[in-house]
């Protein structure tokens, strides 16, 4: 049933996964959405379609998905919070004016919902195939912050924290969501307004004669002004000194862009979260995200009924990877099983950081249907070889 019209919803509802996370974005404050329908996002465009304009919102159906991340980067510069959603081939045609929203530090979401590839593959079947291209699929190096919710409750939540970030950092973030938690239709409850924090960007606190774009404090994320607002927003996409001037020399490069990556690395406590299950005692450590992080754990909760000493690492920010608490929660077991709806992406970080220190086990799929517990749970016993779908 669709909500009044200029209403923000609160309460208990039963929603799709896509219409959650179209729910958090509007309870973080987002009023702005450009898109193009995708297989299988297309759902948070029409909610947005049908929710944005009787609360004060835009939503525009662009041309594609290029011009999609260009008109909410120019919507987050006027000052509005701003959201796009698509899928895997939209994502690739995303990637160069993601990199423009690093570079220019654009706060906006930029939301995946992903299926089976590569090119057209499997447009309405579960993958989790787009995790890399998250982590460097624009050029140069940049820092991208991408979270995975298991649950269209957590589609709501993390969109809400995915803003946050946003704001907060002066970045792009991304929501790597998969098809079928994109499909599915849960419980969902939103909180009253105020009661789960919001954060917005930090305009500046010196008059426009003294206002330095670029200039950054202990922090290392500048002040914002919005463009029409009486101050000087000088932006570009080549490298830039504190006033936004272009000055494309090795010295600028050496100052800004170790302060773009730093600005992430060094505010972990902004984004990062991770969900560990039964770790403290576990030998065997599934590492698992997104729908599969839910098979995971109905593996391990099985493999606990059978005597199977086994834990769960859910990493809901898949990148930066939580390495420090993996290597917590990896201490002491023998065996760490990473499961996802690809060939072996995250799995290669999850092997970089535990090389020499346990077994590592991969369990993955082309894509199309969502890993089965008992085959992950097959993958913890060092007597059986795993299967490997595909």
């Amino acid at each position: 049933m669709s909500p009044e019209k200029g209403v923000v919803l609160t309460g208990s509802h039963f929603m799709l996964g896509d219409q959650a996370c179209a729910e958090g974005a509007i309870y973080a404050g987002c009023r702005f959405f450009a898109g193009y329908p995708i297989t299988p996002a297309t759902e948070i465009a029409e909610r947005m379609a049908e929710r944005l304009p009787p609360i004060g919102g835009q939503y525009i159906q662009m041309e594609d998905e290029i011009g999609s991340v260009a008109a909410i980067l120019g919507a987050s510069v006027a000052g509005v919070k701003a959201m796009t959603a698509t899928s895997g081939p939209g994502f690739s045609l995303m990637q160069e004016n993601l990199g423009l929203g690093f570079m220019m530090e654009v706060p906006c979401v930029v939301v995946n919902v992903q299926r089976g590839g590569p090119s057209t593959g499997l447009p309405t079947s579960v993958g989790q195939q787009d995790m890399m291209q998250a982590r460097f699929g624009s050029h140069g190096d940049y820092a991208a912050i991408a979270y995975s919710p298991s649950s269209p409750q957590e589609a709501f939540e993390l969109t809400v924290d995915a803003f946050n970030t946003a704001e907060r950092l002066r970045t792009p973030v991304l929501v790597m969501m998969d098809e079928v938690v994109g499909h599915m239709r849960e419980r969902v409850v939103i909180p009253e307004a105020g009661k789960r924090p919001l954060l917005y960007r930090r305009l500046p606190s010196v008059p426009p004669s003294q206002y330095r774009p670029y200039r950054v404090g202990e922090d290392l994320v500048p002040e914002m002004a919005l463009a029409g607002g009486g101050y000087s927003v000088r932006m570009t996409s080549l490298t830039h000194d504190e006033l936004g001037r272009a000055v494309t020399d090795t010295a600028t490069q050496a100052v800004l862009l170790p302060r773009l990556l730093r600005k992430v690395s060094e505010h972990r406590e902004v984004y990062e979260q991770y969900e560990l299950r039964h770790a403290k005692d576990a030998e065997v450590l599934v590492v698992a995200y997104g729908i599969t992080g839910r098979s995971a754990l109905g593996a391990v909760e099985l493999g606990r009924t059978r005597g199977v000493r086994v834990g769960l690492f859910r990493p809901k920010t898949v990148w930066p990877f939580p390495a420090d608490a993996l290597l917590r929660a990896a201490r002491s077991v023998r065996r760490v099983v990473v499961a996802e709806v690809n060939m072996g992406q995250v799995a290669l970080e999850v092997e970089r950081l535990l090389a020499g220190k346990c077994t590592i086990v991969r369990v993955t799929s082309p894509g199309g249907e969502v890993l089965a517990p008992e085959l992950i749970l097959e993958a913890c016993s060092p007597e059986r070889a795993p299967k490997v779908r595909g």
